[in-house]
């Protein structure tokens, strides 16, 4: 009987970020009563979009359940940019804030780059401000973007030492794909950054120990792109058309990554999963980053908050 072929590890995000937001507020709790400051996040949200509105019940809930101080300011969609403006500045100046989140998309008479723009780099725990872009860069403390921090942190959970191995960043943008390649180099990976126009994408990605997706493209990445054994993280969240012809002429979708799963899991021996892989560590880094911008108010070094899953 032939055997059947191995599997790569699905490496559970969820239950890492369950087991980090533990550990973000087990850490909140020593330093609160050690230094008296209690992690503070505020979230704004402007407009009634239905997603937005859920995304941050989820992190005011989180914030909560991790014992830090959680603020929602939910404002209508006809605030003008001078009085969302006002409000940045005084979350700025506030001492029991220490995370300012602005929910995007932000309606369109607003613009959000002047928005972001004005959150303070130490309060920016989304960590768009072009400081902390520039901090991650030349390798100084600043706040590191949750999405791609998620992922470096699954990374060395699984993996240890990250010392040498090659890693291809599938993705160019500000948010992830930059951040992630910085990182990276950071841990001492030779890094390469890729996009949809590099040629031959296919075989520069069989050379990746660690391949990371984030082109935002459904199941762009095939099975016979990975080499036998690396880890892959898939960034991806792409909405397509339901497998079955009946939901999708309804109009029902399913999620999936960048990567092809069953074929990448085929070949690759470690591998995120869409969904219950990078996403939730999203909220749980925006907590991470909070309980470090905290410690910073004050002085603190922050505790390490790695662990393995």
């Amino acid at each position: 009987m032939t055997a059947e072929p191995a599997r790569a590890t699905s490496i559970d995000g969820k239950a890492f970020a369950a087991g980090l937001v533990d550990r973000v507020a087990a850490a909140a709790s020593r330093l609160e009563g050690a230094h008296g400051v209690k992690p503070g996040l505020a979230v704004v949200i402007v407009g009634e979009d239905p997603a937005s509105q859920i995304y941050v019940r989820n992190k005011g809930e989180t914030t909560q359940r991790a014992g830090m101080r959680s603020d929602t300011h939910r404002l209508p969609d006809t605030t003008s940019q001078e009085d969302l403006l006002l409000l940045i500045a005084a979350l700025n100046a506030d001492a029991g804030i220490h995370g300012i989140l602005v929910q995007l998309p932000l309606p369109a008479h607003i613009d959000s780059s002047a928005v972001l723009d004005a959150i303070s780099p130490d309060k920016d725990v989304d960590g768009f401000h072009v400081v902390n872009a520039g901090r991650l860069a030349v390798g100084l403390p600043g706040l590191v973007p949750c999405t791609p921090l998620g992922c470096l942190m699954l990374l060395k959970a699984e993996l240890g030492d990250l010392t040498g191995l090659n890693a291809v960043v599938v993705g160019r943008s500000n948010i992830v794909g930059k951040p992630m390649a910085q990182l990276l180099l950071g841990e001492s990976c030779t890094v390469t950054i890729a996009h949809s126009r590099t040629k031959d994408l296919p075989a520069l990605c069989r050379a990746a120990d660690i391949l990371v997706a984030a082109v935002g493209r459904p199941e762009m990445v095939r099975g016979d792109w990975v080499k036998p054994g690396a880890t892959v993280i898939d960034v991806g969240i792409n909405r397509v058309p339901s497998k079955d012809p009946v939901k999708a002429a309804e109009g029902k979708t399913r999620v999936v990554g960048d990567v092809a799963f069953d074929e990448a899991a085929a070949v690759a021996g470690r591998i995120t999963p869409v969904p219950r892989g990078v996403g939730p560590m999203t909220i749980a880094c925006l907590l991470a980053n909070t309980y470090t911008a905290a410690c910073r108010s004050v002085g603190v070094e922050p505790e390490s908050l790695d662990a393995s899953i």
